[in-house]
């Protein structure tokens, strides 16, 4: 029999906010924290624009011995595990270790780290690398440092998939838990990409936004104008439990995690199914593996890349899926809001589904001035939309035609 699973904690290191409420606060704030690059110098690239995670020192939350056997990719996914912990007031002392799990999503993992060590080597040498390199790089250092800082013996993975994967960890953790393996598991995205090489990566294939001059409204998904995506990094990390053993503790539940699908184009690196086939499919796993219908759906968390393609072909995958209910069904993405966190943004968007159905409120499309034709959605408003949901969900697509989405509920 399938166990019932909950969300108890979250803990988010964002571009908008640097904790569960600061999060919900950059929402209802309703302005976007995209800004001219600060951590190196973008004038060399197309784009020079990037969301950053600003106000975060690491020594605020670790100790400094700890602190420095992380680069900032495993700083962020330690210290938002410790936070999701702490606000789902999970006594991991009390807890079964070895059914206490960890499931993380990263696209690019520790390369921006490696690129700066590698910049070091090439001026100083291999003594000039830091020794940590060989156990920061690697995608898998998120998941492992976090069982390290909790002592979770259970189900442990970091996946790299592009950027469906905070969304593709979220749901593989809730399978763990749904299906007896694991009682707790932690799970979300990490993600540090900004510095130059990964960042000119992006800008050399010309997926990001050139609007310079105008950085605030240079995230616009669905909107006419929109040119590309902004990069953006930090993590966000979900607990989640057993429903039954979290209503035993007096736990405060966000949502329920109710279903998980997973699909692939298998069509192009870059360029999304023109015909949005699997990404609607997706959408429809994840309803049959919760036992929903499109009906009950009230709310929509698209990907909304802001990218010129991805739009309108999720755009034609939620009419595929919702039908006529399409015209009433309310739809809005945060990438306006923090940017594209690559990895992250499914955990991102996670976060805001379980805090909308907690709270009864869902955000809006930050820029979204004049909707493209080929995005004819039901757009949340500018100032956000009160609505008592009881069902939602959050889509996620990446490189490689990976595509994700998870379906929630009301706690």
């Amino acid at each position: 029999m399938k166990r019932r699973v909950v969300v108890t904690g979250i803990g988010a290191l964002t571009p908008i906010g640097l904790t569960v409420e600061g999060l919900w606060e950059g929402l209802h704030a309703r302005r976007s924290a995209v800004t001219t690059v600060s951590r190196f110098d973008p004038s060399p690239f197309r784009s020079h624009l990037a969301a950053e995670v600003r106000d975060f020192t690491v020594l605020d939350h670790l100790e400094q011995k700890r602190a420095r056997r992380l680069d900032r990719y495993g700083q962020f996914a330690v210290v938002a595990a410790r936070m999701a912990l702490a606000d789902a007031a999970v006594r991991l002392e009390a807890e079964d270790r070895d059914r206490v799990g960890t499931m993380m999503g990263t696209a690019l993992g520790g390369v921006g780290y490696a690129e700066e060590q590698l910049g070091n080597y090439l001026t100083g040498g291999l003594r000039a690398v830091d020794a940590t390199l060989a156990l920061a790089v690697f995608g898998g250092a998120a998941s492992c440092n976090i069982a390290i800082e909790l002592g979770a013996h259970g189900p442990n993975s970091t996946n790299a998939m592009s950027c469906a994967s905070g969304t593709i960890a979220i749901g593989e953790g809730f399978r763990q838990v749904r299906d007896g393996y694991a009682d707790v598991m932690v799970c979300g995205g990490a993600e540090a990409p900004l510095a130059p090489l990964c960042f000119g990566a992006f800008a050399l294939i010309r997926a990001m936004s050139t609007r310079n001059d105008d950085p605030t409204r240079a995230s616009r998904p669905f909107d006419r104008d929109r040119d590309g995506f902004v990069m953006g990094e930090g993590a966000a990390i979900l607990v989640l439990e057993e429903r039954d053993r979290a209503i035993a503790r007096g736990a405060r539940i966000y949502a329920e995690m109710l279903g998980f699908g997973m699909t692939n184009d298998a069509h192009h690196m870059t360029a999304p199914r023109p015909d949005g086939l699997q990404a609607a499919r997706a959408m429809r796993l994840a309803l049959a593996d919760g036992g929903v219908t499109a009906d009950e759906i009230d709310y929509v968390n698209a990907h909304g890349s802001a990218t010129p393609l991805n739009d309108p072909t999720e755009s034609l995958a939620i009419r595929q899926v919702f039908g006529e209910r399409t015209a009433k069904l309310p739809v809005s993405g945060t990438k306006g809001y923090h940017g594209h966190a690559l990895g992250a943004s499914g955990a991102f968007e996670a976060a805001v589904c379980a805090l909308a159905l907690d709270r009864g409120w869902v955000p809006p499309t930050v820029n979204l001035e004049v909707p493209d034709a080929a995005c004819d959605l039901q757009h949340v408003p500018p100032e956000g939309r009160a609505l008592t949901a009881q069902r939602v969900i959050s889509n996620s697509f990446g490189f490689g035609g990976i595509n994700a989405a998870l379906v929630m509920g009301k706690g």
